[in-house]
């Protein structure tokens, strides 16, 4: 072994090694060299090159060197500690700081002979720096995690990527000061396009920029949850806010009142994206939340919503009919705006004339003239819809039925020869009828007009690569609403299985609906002036499902849990 050792040309923990018998000289030899011309960490590239476990090298390595040997994921790292050190000398030097004691700082290392890293982080930080040996890849797995959480934060930014993203549709540059204000905060410029591209790139619906009074926080609308991405620092709060303001063409001077626009961004030449702006003042400043506007949503088929087959054959035959009104209700962000979309796309022929009024339109279609309700320069839903009467319609689409005037109105065209497609923000198909009487609608009118009420949902996806099977007694499933012919048939539910950042418990979102046309027999209840309560006893005896039924049968079904059934729907 001695003599062995005499012939080794290389040092430290590459002899170290070889020594050991974990890695040939000569290999040891070529990765020395590598790690020397492409001032890559020798570490770093015996683990990447799978030639000696990460566990071994991590070893080895705090023997050498007499430090102490930790796992990296038995600790929850705490983001303000991460924040002591700058991402780009964390990047630089491989390096994560992992926690502090008084005046000292353990910085997570798996190559302790680089004492450039311990000594720069101790004068950037003004702390004393101690090294703690931990595996090559879970350190690589936990900067990058590190980076992601804090990649926002605008000390760490730098330029790469960010400046190419274009804004096609800028505010008028009139005014000096929002001139001033671009120049001199390029930082809080480049802050903002991450978070638009890091939005794009999770698959974000929303975002929502919050100051409050001790932090600032920036959260995602993920596959419809709420997730906190970064904390900014809260002196930026104002310049942010302007910022979005000045791209969504809106009052930077105001900030007393809420205000609504819109930002087209280019993200290369052939495809961009348009958010919808929301400002509204809150306690500790502005607070703006934007929407993504998915314009490749509207080119979604049928079966891509998640209709079951019967719900598909009542959409598709009330559709077609050549009058009456076509609802669609559910909360904000539940997906009314894409069933419309995708019934106008089906009905979007030459030979018919299609004049939409939405608030604000979010999605451009060819074909169909599409008004932009404006309340500022007087162009209502009610003006809107009086126009298009006189503009030989056949279909018209109203964003949402907001009050009587709009109402009357859109029941009127309906009962004229018009199909009349609008939306509603109620809970379900019965409470949507007793609705349109509550906001000043005749009875009578609501039976002969409307045709056929869509509720909906959004729920998430069961990740089919992390489900594990969740087993459940039948008198449980039961209690939950399960029909009981398909307990008897027996139903198979899952559950997410373990999650990681690689592979979480849920992805993408899919639909659940109640479909409910306006039978013979709702009509007559409707002009007796029944309640919700004795119209979903209707609807349920004509084997309508409800929104909860449709979400159980997804469950049912594997697509979903029956924990992301309960947290959508009430029974």
């Amino acid at each position: 072994m001695a003599t062995s050792a005499k012939k080794i040309n290389i040092g430290g923990l590459a002899r170290k090694l070889v020594l050991d018998g974990l890695l040939d000289e000569e290999k040891a030899q070529r990765l020395t060299e590598e790690s020397l011309k492409k001032k890559k960490p020798f570490i770093t590239l015996v683990v990447e090159n799978g030639t000696v476990p990460s566990s071994s090298v991590a070893l080895v390595a705090a023997q050498q060197f007499g430090t102490p040997l930790l796992d990296l994921d038995l600790l929850e790292l705490d983001g303000d500690i991460t924040k002591l050190v700058k991402g780009d000398l964390i990047k630089k030097h491989h390096a994560l700081p992992i926690f502090k004691r008084g005046n000292r700082l353990a910085i997570a290392i798996s190559d302790p002979a680089n004492i450039q890293a311990l000594d720069e982080i101790k004068f950037a930080t003004g702390l004393l720096t101690d090294a703690i040996v931990v595996e090559e890849d879970k350190l690589a797995r936990n900067i990058e995690k590190a980076l992601d959480t804090s990649a926002n934060r605008l000390d760490d930014m730098d330029d790469d990527g960010y400046d190419d993203l274009d804004s096609l549709e800028v505010a008028e540059e009139d005014d000096e000061d929002q001139d001033d204000a671009e120049i001199d905060d390029a930082p809080v410029v480049r802050f903002v396009n991450k978070c638009l591209l890091d939005a794009i790139k999770k698959g974000a619906s929303d975002l929502h920029f919050e100051p409050y009074e001790k932090l600032y926080r920036v959260r995602f609308r993920i596959d419809g949850v709420l997730t906190e991405v970064t904390r900014p620092p809260m002196s930026l709060s104002n310049k942010i806010a302007a910022r979005i303001k000045v791209m969504a063409r809106l009052d930077v001077s105001e900030r007393r009142v809420p205000q609504d626009g819109r930002i087209k961004l280019k993200l290369s030449k052939t495809k961009s994206i348009d958010f919808r702006v929301s400002t509204c003042p809150t306690l500790f400043g502005e607070k703006t939340c934007m929407r993504i506007l998915d314009s490749d949503a509207a080119a979604l088929q049928i079966d891509q919503l998640g209709y079951e087959d019967h719900q598909k054959e009542m959409f598709l035959s009330n559709l077609h009919k050549p009058y009456g009104m076509f609802l669609v209700t559910g909360p904000t962000g539940s997906g009314k705006t894409v069933s419309l979309y995708t019934g106008i796309n089906i009905l979007n022929q030459v030979d018919i004339n299609i004049s939409t009024a939405e608030d604000p339109v979010e999605i451009n279609l060819p074909g169909v003239n599409q008004v932009q309700v404006d309340e500022r320069t007087g162009m209502t839903f009610e003006k809107a819809l009086k126009a298009f009467l006189r503009q030989d319609p056949d279909i018209i689409l109203v964003g949402e039925v907001r009050d009587l005037g709009t109402a009357s109105i859109a029941v009127k065209a309906a009962q004229t020869g018009h199909m009349v497609m609008s939306t509603l923000h109620t809970n379900d198909g019965p409470q949507t009828l007793t609705r349109l009487q509550d906001m000043g609608i005749q009875a009578f009118a609501v039976a002969t007009s409307i045709n056929l009420i869509t509720a909906q949902r959004l729920l998430r996806r069961l990740n089919p690569n992390n489900k594990v099977p969740f087993e459940i007694p039948d008198d449980a499933l039961r209690d939950e609403g399960f029909p009981e012919d398909v307990i008897k048939k027996g139903i198979s539910l899952f559950e997410p299985g373990e999650i990681t950042d690689d592979n979480p418990g849920y992805k993408g979102r899919a639909g659940i609906y109640q479909v409910m046309p306006i039978s013979d027999d709702m009509k007559r209840l409707i002009i007796e002036g029944a309640n919700a309560v004795q119209l979903a006893d209707q609807a349920a005896s004509e084997d309508i499902w409800d929104i909860r039924k449709s979400g159980l049968m997804k469950a049912a079904s594997g697509i979903t849990s029956l924990t992301e059934v309960n947290r959508v729907t009430v029974e």
